[in-house]
């Protein structure tokens, strides 16, 4: 029986999912501590992990950052009242899968869940690439420049998988968002930008000259092997 881990400070909030999930066949550990969550998650490696923002302990963005520190295969989905931009890009980009703002309906979160879970499950092909000094292992969701790991979110790895798989190609920031994160529509691309600088920054010998994440004005971006 697949498990889901809610970390959640408010009762009634605990009680309703609670009740959601087990209704659907899944077991339920609820934790309302922020520290605890964290290590429940490292103990019980949860199928998903449902997370409220402000909790006690510790923020739900540093725990949604330890785990995909930790694990970048569990899904978080997170619960927050804060509904603007910024607040949702920065979710993304700790590595969130998804994010629903309360007040919210728990089947279509029971539905997130469901969906991040099915996303981070399917089954990955023994996918190793090289281009310049670096080499990326998808199936071990690993990525090496001069031989040296290099330390990437779940979503840069996402991204860079993107790239590589559609290489010489100018695709859109929509498109991105779209294939990458999984949303039809979102209030703004800038989340993409600040993924592809990361990206930059991590695998370019210059980030102010890239050879790789080419920009292409006013439409996206293209990946160039230069293999």
């Amino acid at each position: 029986m697949s498990m889901i881990l809610v970390i959640e400070d408010d009762p009634r909030i605990q009680k309703a999912l609670h009740r959601q999930f087990a209704s659907e066949g899944y077991d339920v550990h609820v934790t309302g501590d922020g520290m605890q969550g964290l290590e429940a998650c490292k103990s019980m490696k949860p199928a998903g992990v449902v997370l409220d923002l402000m909790l006690p302990g510790m923020s739900g963005r540093e725990v949604c950052r330890e785990i995909k520190t930790w694990s970048s295969n569990i899904p978080v989905v997170v619960l927050s009242a804060v509904s603007e931009v910024a607040d949702k890009v920065l979710l993304l980009e700790l590595g969130a899968d998804d994010y629903v703002t309360k007040p919210f309906s728990p089947r279509e979160l029971m539905a997130r869940v469901q969906a991040a879970i099915r996303r981070t499950q399917k089954p990955v092909e023994n996918h190793r690439v090289s281009f310049g000094n670096i080499t990326a292992d998808f199936s071990g969701m690993e990525v090496f420049k001069n031989g040296s790991p290099v330390v990437l979110t779940a979503h840069e790895i996402k991204l860079l998988k993107y790239f590589v798989d559609h290489p010489e190609r100018v695709v859109t920031r929509e498109e991105l968002l779209n294939d990458v994160w999984g949303y039809t529509s979102y209030p703004t691309t800038r989340t993409v930008d600040n993924q592809v600088m990361k990206l930059r920054q991590k695998l370019e010998a210059d980030p102010a000259k890239p050879v790789y994440f080419r920009t292409m004005h006013g439409i996206g971006y293209k990946f160039v092997s230069g293999n």
